[in-house]
Order: structure tokens, then sequence, then C-alpha cells
């Protein structure tokens, strides 16, 4: 018979697991409200050409649309992603589930360009504090030990999520449908999403009648067990230590890369390579479905590496990465759908995406604790995503002006330099496990 140990060790785990396939979910929903303007993009392009724009008029309007939602998501980050940590991870996942709901469904209602705007700022503003509320749902049901895993788990939400909704949106496509139903899809599955997380999510374990997670003993905060009370009081530990500017540099060039293929890779495809919009969408998917791949596996690799691994792997993903776009840069324009780009793009996100979870997930879990979570998981994505507005406006304006080939060039210098960045953090982080101090 077992334990009354052992009953409540399996009672906790199927808890976790419950709390993870929630959390899983719901950021997943979310990504179903960010595929929806990349996949409908190419249909919004040929819509305003029909109204009398220019195509790359037009191309550089929903540029600009998508970097002012880049904006609003960045800022909300830096804002009000730490308010997580004074009023708890649930309430901040379900504002962001449910104000993607909304909004998107105000856009498939809307006719004009700003009607278009105001929606998808308030989608992405809405949904910004919903990875922050994540971490900290996180950071009180898990220990620290399996932050690596746990939230490598976490982080590939995102990834099939995005992959799904482009494979389910091409098919769409594929049947004719116009761009609205693609965000009528969307707005449908994160209200399921809410509901589910609304009747069945908690914030910790203790609430569920479990002891208390523990966090990472050498993060910033680790010194007192009682929660600042002042944001001052979170703030100044973590802006006065280099390794954490360090990983926010990090966070603002991996974004960059990442948030440009996610927004222009079906236009690329149907553009410089030939593919029909429905497998331009569909074939979209495989950023997003290898990045899940290697998120997996660097997740768990992360956690048997130690602290030292992550910063490790970033150094090798982000070179890689670099090569990799070199390549992309080499390849000329194709009008039969060519696959060699696909498994360039392919090699990017299997490189890149991985290590880059590392930063607003594990690194900041490893900052925070359980005290600062979501604050620090709010400024490292914050950081990044103020970086990646010019994943819309300006590199619309770049591929008019010297074509993707220059787009490559751009990206491949960016992440040379954060490969640098993550060689810095590697001797910083071997410096404080050889003293048993956390990161200075």
């Amino acid at each position: 018979m077992p334990t009354d140990r052992e009953s409540k060790l399996r009672s906790l785990r199927y808890r976790q697991g419950m709390t993870v396939s929630l959390l899983f979910g719901g950021y997943a929903a979310l990504y179903f409200c960010r595929a929806d303007l990349s996949v409908a993009t190419p249909l919004l392009i040929e819509e305003l050409t029909k109204h009398g724009m220019s195509r790359g008029d037009a191309l550089i309007r929903m540029g600009s649309i998508t970097s002012l939602g880049v904006l609003a998501y960045a800022l909300g980050k830096l804002f009000l992603g730490g308010l997580g940590d004074f009023w708890g991870g649930r309430i901040s996942f379900l504002i962001g589930l449910s104000g993607a709901t909304v909004f998107t469904i105000m856009f498939s209602t809307g006719s004009f360009l700003p009607v278009f705007t105001i929606a998808w700022l308030g989608n992405r503003l809405t949904q910004s504090i919903a990875w922050a509320g994540l971490i900290k749902v996180s950071s009180k049901w898990f220990d620290f030990s399996s932050y690596g895993t746990i939230i490598g788990i976490l982080s590939i939400s995102y990834l099939i999520g995005d992959a799904a909704a482009r494979q389910w949106m091409g098919m769409l496509i594929q049947r004719g449908v116009g761009w609205r139903p693609l965000f009528y899809l969307a707005a449908g599955i994160a209200g399921l999403l809410w509901i589910a997380n609304w009747a069945f999510l908690r914030e910790s374990r203790i609430d569920a009648g479990y002891e208390e997670a523990k966090p990472n003993p050498l993060n910033l905060f680790a010194a007192s067990e009682m929660r600042p009370a002042r944001l001052r009081d979170i703030l100044l530990p973590l802006v006065r230590s280099r390794a954490f500017v360090l990983v926010c540099a990090l966070s603002l060039g991996c974004t960059i890369i990442r948030e440009t293929f996610n927004t222009w890779t079906p236009v690329y495809l149907r553009d410089y390579l030939g593919y029909s919009m429905s497998n331009a969408a569909g074939k979209s998917a495989v950023f997003p479905a290898v990045g899940a791949v290697s998120v997996v596996a660097t997740g768990w690799l992360s956690d048997r590496l130690g602290v030292n691994g992550r910063s490790l792997l970033l150094f090798l993903g982000l070179s890689a990465t670099a090569a990799a776009l070199l390549v992309l840069m080499s390849m000329h324009s194709s009008s039969t759908g060519a696959l060699l780009p696909l498994l360039a793009i392919g090699t990017i996100a299997f490189c890149l995406l991985g290590p880059y979870s590392y930063l607003g997930g594990a690194f900041a879990l490893d900052f925070g604790g359980k005290q600062a979570s979501a604050v620090s998981s709010g400024i490292i994505d914050g950081v990044g995503y103020l970086g990646a507005v010019v994943a819309g406006d300006s590199v619309a304006r770049i591929s008019v002006a010297f074509g993707w080939q220059g787009v490559f060039l751009t990206l491949s210098a960016v992440s040379a330099l954060a490969a640098l960045g993550a060689g810095c953090l590697y001797l910083l982080s071997l410096r404080a496990s050889a003293t048993g101090r956390h990161l200075p």
C-alpha cells in the first residue's frame, strides 16, 4: 500500500500536470490570435490593392500595423507584466486570454485600416501580460531544479499554437475562404481556453493544499522570504545586475530575428519563392514547428548542464543562426516553390528558438525567484519586443528597397552581435558558479 507521502506526491504530480496543460493550452491559443494577421497579410494586401493602393504601399501599411502592435506588446510587458507579482499570475493570464478574444473579434468585424490598427493594438497590449502571468504561476508550482524542463515545455506552447494556427488557416485559405474566418477561428479557440483556465487554474500549489515550491537559492531576492513591498525594491536589484542587463540585450536581438520570421515568412514564401497563398501559409509553420523540437531538447539539456549550460547553448545557437542566415541570403528567387530555403528556415528555427526560450523563462525565474519572476520576465521580454518593432515596418522597407537578401544580411549581423553577448554571459556564469553567488 502506498504511504501518505507517496499519495501526496502522486496527487501533486497530477495537479502539476493539469497546471502545465492549462497554461500550455491557453498560451497556444494566444498564438492563434497572433498568427492570424501574419497568415492573412497576403490576403489583406490583395484587398488593399483592389481599393487603389499600390502593392508597395500596402506592404508598408501592413508592416506599420504590425510594428505598432509589437510596440504595444513591448510597452505592456515593461509596464504591466510585473503586476502579476502583486495581483497574481492567474489574473494576468486570464486577462491576456480575454483581451485576445475580444479584440480579435473586433478586428474581424472591421473594414478600415484605423479599425484594424486599434483592434491589433488592443490585442497585443492585453496579451502582453499573459507570459509573465504564466511564469509567476510556474514559480509557485515547480521547484527550481526543473525550471529548464518545465519552461521548455511551456515555451513550445506558442510554437505549437503558431504552427497549428498556420496549418489550419492555410487549409481554410485553400478552400477559398477570405481572411475574416481566420480571425473567427482564433477568437473561438482563445475563448474556449479562457473558460477552461478560469474554471480550473489555481495560483499556487499552496492554494491547492501542497507545500511551497523551492526557488533558485542564488536568485537576486534569496536573502529574504518576504515579498518586496514596493516596486522599487523589486526593480533595483534587477537593473543593477550586469548579467540581467545583458540578458535583456540578448532578448532584444533574438526577438528581432524571431518576429521577422513570424511576421514575414508567408509573404517571403509567396513573393520570393513562388508558393500559392495557401501553401505559403501552411509551409510557414516550419519555423515554429522545428522550433518546438529545439525548445524541448535545449530545455532538457540545460537542466543537465546546469545554469552555465544555458549561456553556452545561447552562444552556440546564435553563432549557428548567423551562419544559416548568410546561407539563406545567398539563395535565389523561384517561381516553383523551392524547398532548400525551407530547410534553411528550419535550421534557423532550431538554432535560435530553443536558446531564445531561456531568456524570458528560465533566466527570469533564476533572477526573480518567487518574489519577482513576473517583473523579471516582463522586463526581459519587454526590452526584446521594443527592438522587435523593427520586424514590422523597418523589415518591410528594407525588403522593398534592398530585397530579401538585404533583410537576411541585416539579421545575420544582429545574430552575430547577440552571440558575442552570449559569450560574455557565459563568462559571468562561470565566475558566479565558482564563487557560489548569484550572477553579478
